[in-house]
């Protein structure tokens, strides 16, 4: 499985770093072992909201090389769900088997149209910003609706991971995943439509 790691200007590296800490370790495991990764952008460099920068190591690829992509959010996706070049690349995905988003990168994949007919959720503060692009806005932690799948605010991206790591692995291997990330908690909130 090829995973694209969509990052942009503006981001929360927290909602990227707790999911990328989850599936990163999915290459641990006999059944997920061949899963690669690149964490992609329209640019070289990423700043975070607060200035902090990380390096994409691909610009703008074709997203449909991979089986799933990853969007997070943060208060670039404000602005970024009205830029064409943007959302034309990430529609580029359409073929994908997974479309993922945590918080407000549920913005984005709205403004790409994969959620017109999709229950979603996004951060709390956000729920109205999503009503628009979404057929339902699910006030709940993750929302599984076909090959889509989101998530709620920051926090929610360490179990948004687990459970889609859960997809791949046993019930087993994602209490091996917790312990080792020494993460006690167990998802909640969980809707599979």
């Amino acid at each position: 499985m090829r995973i694209a790691f969509i990052l942009f200007h503006g981001v929360t590296f927290l909602d990227f770093v707790g999911f990328y800490d989850v599936i990163n370790r999915l290459k641990y495991f006999e059944a997920t072992k061949d899963t690669t990764w690149d964490i992609c952008a329209m640019s070289e460099t990423v700043a975070d909201e607060l200035g902090m920068t990380i390096n994409a190591n691909r610009v703008k690829p074709d997203l449909s090389e991979y089986d799933m992509i990853f969007v997070p959010g943060g208060m670039g996706t404000r602005p970024l769900r009205y830029d064409e070049a943007f959302v034309s690349w990430l529609r580029g995905a359409a073929n994908a088997r997974y479309i993922v988003s945590v918080c407000t990168g549920a913005l984005l994949l709205g403004a790409a149209g994969y959620l017109r007919q999709s229950k979603a959720t996004t951060h709390p503060y956000a729920y109205e910003l999503l009503e628009p692009y979404a057929s339902e806005v699910i006030q709940t932690r993750i929302v599984h609706d076909g090959n889509v799948i989101t998530a709620g605010g920051v926090a929610t991206s360490i179990d948004l991971g687990l459970y889609v790591a859960g997809l791949f692995l046993t019930a087993d291997e994602v209490e091996r995943i917790k312990k080792q990330m020494d993460y006690p908690y167990t998802p909640e909130g969980i809707l599979i439509v």
